[in-house]
């Protein structure tokens, strides 16, 4: 008899394509579907032209526009038309601007229970409320899954959460993601899967299990699973594709690597403090702090009923005058659906702003909070300054405590409403029908290899390196801390973002948020040296899968980081740009180091080739270091080829 499996290891399983399903070993994986944002699809479509592609091999490929939406100049503009010819040429569906955020558009459109989705977006996982296995990653590795290569990871464990009870009011299912954040930080999901099962699941409408999976990548993890079961079907059903859904359940008697289980009945409402989403307490603590602004959506809460939700409690009422009600529709079919419903005309009577569809503020894509001042937002990051303030104080929450606070001008409990304004807790039920929006997706052209790419002055093809040096000489210009995010290396918003086609130009910011003066660092280091290298500590390159954070120090002379741990994606970043992700063999070594230290690692290509241990001299300390890389062999010829382009060139 079969050994019994969870949902995760049925889907892996089911895609498995190379490798054993061993923790820690990699394997390779079948995809097909590929998501991309135009924050990072420019890229990948650019990288598709390196490599020589001309149509996509997946069963669903999809181009997005829903980041960079404010046009200010030409750059956002011009990458818009070249994203449009690249779907036509590559056979992309494109979902024009304004058409909604990727992972929720995703969803209603073309999410399958069982299928295996690969995004160049973090928040990918998301997929895995309808019981997809759904992982974001960086751009190469999806420009590799559109063509039919695997995707290459290595096997995670696989965490069960055991889901009891059921919702109190005034509660909702991000403050379900808010509780595994506050037991395990940014870093307790690494290397795993999670997986959601038990009675309390089936209390979770579709939408509810996107908002706990989208998060999952906050934590760490690899992806999120949850079961497709009836409540997927109605989903399904609702959105015109009930002839799609399967079953997906993890077998009687399944074991995980790791377990816990929440009383859905006991949780109250949580709230994740500046500046990290990891810094959760409950929303009583910090109760009574003036708000200066409240954003309602994004990836995070993208679903029909975490607006109407909000419409419902502030309907008949005014938004307090010391703030700003900010609404950010996730997609056009749920303007529709708000219209239709009176939800729209309620929040626009109490006086909330409306912006465009897409992720915005987010991304600090506009929407930036005054300076000091504190802003709730039903989002799933808080990194510092990604609002787009220097000094911003971003808390994160769900749509019930984003309208207390809307109401009242300050950190709320929404539990203390019904004292407050002597309201009961609006009771949602799930429509069998909902208005279905199609219009803004464009199919895959015919006959695109004829298509020509739109290049606008912005678009620069993907600059060329070499290949691994033997002998590394080079200063470390740059030290850190733990948890220092992609957002830190590489910042988001309006005067970086629009860039992202110009690795010359985003190189410039590489690192700012944590070193106005890298760029100019990294000139001298190639002027004196070959190039340089920094230092990190745990959970080096976490958050966004947005490959530009290694791409612009690689740009800039990077030969290596050094860290004591990194987050999955950014790990697999530096290896596909070629950049070595050493770890400290001796963490205390970590402390040894200091910017300006200058480092000697000789005969690494031998190293590297033949997976021998690798020891660095730091020369000004006169002292030798121990290094370790955990890289597979696969990955030991991408790195000694320079990288991912390096490597597919010289194999074809």
């Amino acid at each position: 008899m079969d050994q019994p499996l969870s949902a995760a290891h049925k889907l892996i399983k089911s895609h498995l394509i190379s490798g054993a399903m061993t923790p820690g070993k990699e394997i390779g994986l079948k995809i097909d579907h590929v998501l991309q944002q135009d924050a990072t699809g420019t890229l990948v479509m650019l990288e598709l032209e390196a490599i020589g592609s001309v149509d996509t091999q997946a069963e669903v490929a999809v181009q997005y526009v829903d980041h960079n939406l404010l046009q200010t100049d030409f750059k956002n503009a011009d990458d818009h038309l070249f994203l449009q010819s690249a779907a036509k040429k590559f056979g992309y569906w494109y979902s024009r601007p304004g058409n909604g955020i990727s992972h929720a558009v995703h969803m209603e459109r073309f999410g399958v229970p069982g299928k295996s989705l690969l995004g160049s977006d973090s928040h990918t996982c998301a997929g895995g409320g309808l019981g997809m296995l759904a992982i974001g990653t960086g751009g190469l590795d999806v420009a590799l899954a559109a063509v039919g290569k695997p995707y290459y990871v290595k096997m995670p464990k696989i965490m069960g959460i055991k889901l009891t009870g059921s919702l109190p009011e005034w509660v909702s299912a991000k403050d379900v993601v808010l509780e595994m954040l506050r037991r395990y930080d940014v870093k307790g999901g690494r290397d795993f899967i999670l997986e959601y099962y038990g009675p309390g699941v089936k209390e979770l409408s579709a939408w509810d299990r996107h908002v706990i999976a989208n998060m999952g990548t906050e934590l760490g993890a690899t992806a999120t699973v949850f079961p497709s079961d009836e409540r997927t079907k109605f989903f399904m059903e609702s959105e015109g594709r009930g002839d799609q859904w399967q079953e997906l359940k993890a077998d009687e008697g399944a074991t995980y690597d790791a377990a816990d289980e929440i009383n859905l009945s006991e949780l109250v409402p949580l709230i994740a403090c500046p500046s990290s989403p990891g810094k959760v307490v409950p929303v009583s603590e910090v109760a009574g702090k003036p708000v200066s602004q409240v954003v309602i959506g994004s990836s995070a809460n993208p679903g029909f009923r975490d607006f109407w939700v909000v419409s419902e409690i502030i309907k008949d009422k005014e938004v307090n005058p010391e703030l700003s009600l900010d609404i950010n529709p996730s997609t056009r079919q749920v303007i529709q659906n708000l219209t239709a419903k009176g939800a729209l005309a309620n929040l626009i009577q109490s006086g909330a702003r409306f912006h465009q569809t897409g992720c915005m503020g987010c991304i600090g894509m506009g929407q930036a909070p005054a300076s000091g001042k504190i802003s709730l937002r039903t989002m799933p990051r808080n990194f510092p300054g990604r609002s787009g303030t220097d000094d911003d104080q971003v808390y994160l929450c769900s749509p019930e405590t984003a309208a207390a606070a809307a109401l009242t001008g300050e950190i709320t409990d929404p539990r203390d409403l019904a004292k407050k304004y002597a309201m009961n807790y609006p009771s949602y039920q799930e429509a069998k029908e909902v208005i279905i929006n199609t219009q803004m997706l464009i199919p895959p052209a015919q006959e695109g290899e004829k298509v020509e790419l739109t290049k606008g002055p912005n678009i620069k093809s993907i600059p060329e390196f070499p290949q691994l040096e033997d002998k590394v000489k080079v200063p470390v210009i740059l030290k850190m801390g733990d948890n220092i995010s992609t957002d830190e290396i590489l910042k988001a918003g309006t005067e970086v973002l629009p860039l992202r086609s110009n690795i010359p130009e985003i190189s410039k910011y590489a690192y700012q948020v944590v070193d106005k003066q890298f760029h100019e660092k990294s000139i001298k280091a190639k002027e004196k040296y070959t190039g340089h290298i920094v230092i990190g500590g745990e959970n080096y390159a976490q958050g966004s899968s947005r490959e530009h954070a290694a791409l612009a120090p690689r740009f800039l002379g990077q030969k290596a980081v050094i860290a004591k741990s990194y987050a999955r994606i950014g790990w697999q970043n530096l290896i596909n740009f070629g950049i070595v992700p050493f770890e400290f063999k001796n963490p205390s070594d970590y402390d040894s180091i200091e910017e300006n230290d200058v480092i000697v690692i000789e005969g690494l290509r031998e190293a590297i080739k033949n997976n021998k241990p690798v020891v660095a001299k730091n020369e000004t300390k006169n002292k030798e270091i121990e290094l370790t890389y955990n890289i597979s062999s696969r990955q030991q010829d991408v790195i000694l080829k320079g990288g991912v382009i390096n490597f597919l060139k010289s194999n074809l």
